[in-house]
């Protein structure tokens, strides 16, 4: 790789690397496995800079990378191997409590992959619709299908689990 490519590179890894992390804990939920996640992404990105450098948006190419290498790893049968005799503690999301945390990683696994997807980039990512379809490799309409029908099921696992709590409509 050119050094002007190299550089180019690191900067927009060293700017994104956290919120890449932090989408890839959503989505898996295990900091070991999101950790995984992003270095296959980056590993992914490394090699095809140069076409990744040319695209309209840079950032739902590299979410769409970060999305496949995601559902390549839920479809490998070692994956769902649990090596211990008890899972180890999941770190806090920013910002969360403890039990806001475990009631809103419990919820986002029970969605489907698709509806989990499209929340975790939208909500979380902080990711448009547009930028969304594109790391998707799907249509506008279907990311505003899939967070409709992915909110209305967060709102109902959640206020089953959250006593009390309120969730605009």
């Amino acid at each position: 790789m050119r050094a002007d490519w190299e550089r180019e590179y690191v900067e927009y890894v060293s700017g994104q690397l956290p919120r890449l992390h932090r989408t890839a804990y959503l989505l898996c939920a295990n900091e070991f496995q999101a950790d995984d996640i992003v270095q296959a992404t980056l590993t992914s990105l490394y090699l095809g800079w140069r076409r990744a450098v040319r695209a309209d948006n840079l950032d739902g190419y590299v979410h769409r990378i970060l999305i496949r290498r995601f559902l390549d790893e839920r479809r490998r049968p070692w994956s769902r191997v649990l090596l211990g005799g008890q899972v180890p503690e999941a770190p806090a999301v920013a910002g969360a409590g403890f039990e806001e945390r475990d009631s809103l990683m419990a919820a986002l696994r029970n969605l489907p992959k698709g509806q989990r997807a499209v929340i975790v980039l939208r909500y979380f990512g902080d990711l448009t619709v547009e930028a969304t379809a594109e790391a998707l490799g799907c249509s506008t309409g279907n990311v505003k299908s899939q967070c409709s029908r992915g909110l209305t099921a967060l709102r109902a696992i959640l206020g089953e689990t959250i006593e009390g709590a309120r969730y605009p409509a």
